[in-house]
């Protein structure tokens, strides 16, 4: 998960135009209780020779993947003829030897892969754009052997959230009325029952927001289109007035400028991790086994605060 989390960290650099005043990504400040230098360490040692790479970020995966989890076979898939024609001038000019690359153009939705033949699917920034999300999940879950693990990165429902207000106001003022003009995204709190709706086991999610910096609403607009996230919603309003999109501009910058006169922008990614059932895998007891109360706890403890 922590390998997903480290490429998820580097991709808004990649699309900043030089003018933009800070070109990396800054994490929202937050109360510090774990060392999350030694949490990224704490990788998971099981080997994944077969590999299914899924949507989204493909690049930048490709050059992280190698020397990790043991990967032998590689299969890269994007419902994008172009990224897919991308990455594989990429594998060229990375020429590893020790894993064997193949690329495929498929819809998460409607995986081309035999069921039980992974041991592993990763998809990073694809998986919130799919109609179906918890169908595509079980698919995952499906191509995966017993005990194959699966990790995903998705955009959370913070993401753009200054955009959104900026959109809902202008929009108001100007037309009377709003229409949808950003994606709906996921909740943290939606991803763990996704990925128990989907079947995984062992379950786990993980969250960061980070601010990006620009120096205007417009180099956003700019930067959203250059990572494949602008508006493709099927009910969208086709035509954006000019005197709109001057006002969305505006009222970000009025509402949300720092006091250095750039315009935050914040991303929220949510990690979710789930493995396919095996005999192996720890189980939680049966309800009603317990040989201790929380009343006899209580009372070892001296009856002090609450559980």
């Amino acid at each position: 998960m922590r390998a997903v989390g480290e490429l998820c960290r580097r991709i808004p650099c990649r699309f900043l135009r030089r003018s933009c005043r800070f070109y990396c990504t800054e994490q929202v400040a937050r109360v510090k209780i774990f060392d999350r230098n030694l949490k990224r360490k704490q990788d998971c040692k099981r080997t994944f020779p077969t590999t299914l790479c899924m949507g989204g970020s493909l690049e930048a995966i490709m050059r992280l993947l190698p020397g990790r989890g043991g990967i032998k076979k590689l299969i890269m898939m994007d419902a994008s003829h172009d990224m897919v024609k991308l990455c594989t001038k990429s594998e060229q000019e990375l020429s590893n030897k020790n894993i064997e690359t193949s690329f495929i153009v498929a819809d998460e939705e409607f995986l081309p892969v035999k069921e039980g033949s992974l041991d592993l699917v990763i998809s990073s920034l694809g998986l919130h754009w799919t109609n179906d999300l918890p169908g595509a999940m079980i698919q995952s879950r499906l191509a995966l052997k017993p005990d194959g693990l699966f990790l995903a990165a998705i955009l959370g429902g913070e993401t753009s959230r200054e955009l959104r207000i900026a959109c809902t106001i202008s929009q108001m003022e100007r037309e009377g009325g709003i229409s949808p003009r950003l994606s709906p995204l996921a909740q943290v709190r939606d991803a763990g029952n996704l990925l128990t709706r989907a079947g995984f086991t062992l379950p786990g999610v993980d969250v960061d927001e980070y601010t990006v910096r620009y120096n205007s609403a417009l180099e956003l607009i700019e930067h959203l289109r250059s990572m494949g996230e602008t508006n493709a919603l099927l009910q969208r309003s086709k035509v954006l007035k000019r005197e709109t999109a001057l006002a969305v501009a505006a009222v970000y910058e009025s509402m949300f400028v720092a006091d250095d006169g750039s315009i935050p922008a914040t991303f929220q990614v949510i990690y979710m991790a789930g493995w396919r059932e095996h005999s192996s895998q720890q189980k939680p007891k049966r309800r009603g086994s317990a040989t201790i109360s929380f009343n006899d706890i209580q009372k070892q403890f001296g009856g002090q605060g609450s559980l």
